[in-house]
């Protein structure tokens, strides 16, 4: 065991020595900073309410009803603004200033960025090691492939955990700065299922970006095993983010047809079964779409466990 955290630590080392690893840390500082600015100078996130916010709610119903008698292109938005007041009014739920973690809850979007960082470093742990020529030294020390090969992938799902963990960090106090800090873990409401739910920001906050590491996690295993396999760090990336952009397409293809469930693709978005958005097929349960990916990872890691300790290095 001793050995295996050895691995892991150089193996992480060896990913936040490179320059291109920080490279991707300036530019996550650099896209939360504008997208911070941009909220801060927007409209939109503005509407602050005072001690008579419900009679400050039944004005602003009583303006959007009449917007919408004079535009009908108001109407879905509107309409929906208008319930979402009534629901405050109705359970006594005073709406929540935007702040520091309602900022945080919106850049959950910002995982799909995490994914592209996590797969570039996936696609590169093994095939590169045969691209600079390392693979023997490393191999010629007394540990199996096995417990080499796991190091590199406990490493690359570190990498994610740490990045994840810099965002939202990073985002809280850029959030901090500019909007301030409204509580502890403020109460918000929001749709789901087509219904208004009120809840806790934390709790959306842990929703959000931990079904969204689901997608993260399949898809740097499947760049991990395409690094493993083809030792081409740019076959694996290429493939992986093609994959993770077209998935939601292919699956919309054959949403006809009834093996379309078994697609891996069909599975890894586990919000459709909380958010009233239902799964491609009826018949689709959560239970359903994790024993689909359980399998789908064993898959992956078995044939990057048989690439890596099976293949011969010579030549390499």
């Amino acid at each position: 065991m001793g050995r295996l955290f050895s691995l892991i630590w150089n193996e992480v080392a060896k990913i936040y020595i490179q320059k291109s690893t920080w490279i991707m840390y300036i530019f996550i500082i650099l896209l939360i900073a504008g997208v911070a600015a941009l909220s801060f100078f927007s409209d939109v996130n503005n509407n602050e309410y005072g001690d008579d916010w419900k009679a400050e709610l039944e004005a602003e119903n009583e303006a959007l009803t009449e917007e919408m008698q004079e535009s009908e292109f108001a109407g879905d938005f509107n309409t929906q603004q208008i319930e979402k007041n009534d629901y405050h009014i109705e359970n006594d739920i005073k709406p929540a200033e935007y702040d520091a973690w309602q900022f945080v809850f919106e850049n959950s979007m910002l995982s799909s960025f995490i994914s592209l960082l996590t797969i570039i470093v996936a696609g590169g742990i093994v095939a590169n090691e045969f691209k600079w020529g390392t693979i023997k030294q490393l191999l010629i020390r007394p540990i199996s492939r096995s417990t080499i090969l796991l190091s590199k992938y406990i490493s690359v799902l570190i990498f994610a955990l740490a990045t994840l963990a810099f965002v939202l960090v990073l985002s809280w106090i850029a959030g901090a700065m500019l909007f301030g800090v409204q509580g502890l873990n403020p109460e918000m409401v929001l749709r789901k299922g087509g219904e208004l739910q009120a809840s806790t920001v934390v709790e959306e906050i842990i929703s959000s970006y931990g079904f969204k590491l689901v997608n993260l996690f399949m898809m740097t295993t499947f760049a991990f095993m395409i690094s493993a396999i083809f030792r081409n760090s740019a076959l694996a990336i290429g493939t992986a983010v093609f994959l993770m952009m077209a998935g939601t397409s292919i699956v919309s293809f054959f949403a006809d047809r009834v093996w379309v469930k078994y697609i891996l693709f069909a599975n890894t978005d586990l919000t459709v079964y909380t958010s009233g958005m239902g799964p491609v097929r009826d018949e689709m349960t959560m239970g359903f779409s994790i024993v689909v990916l359980v399998v789908y990872w064993v898959i992956l890691m078995a044939a990057s466990w048989l690439a890596f300790t099976k293949r011969d290095v010579a030549g390499n």
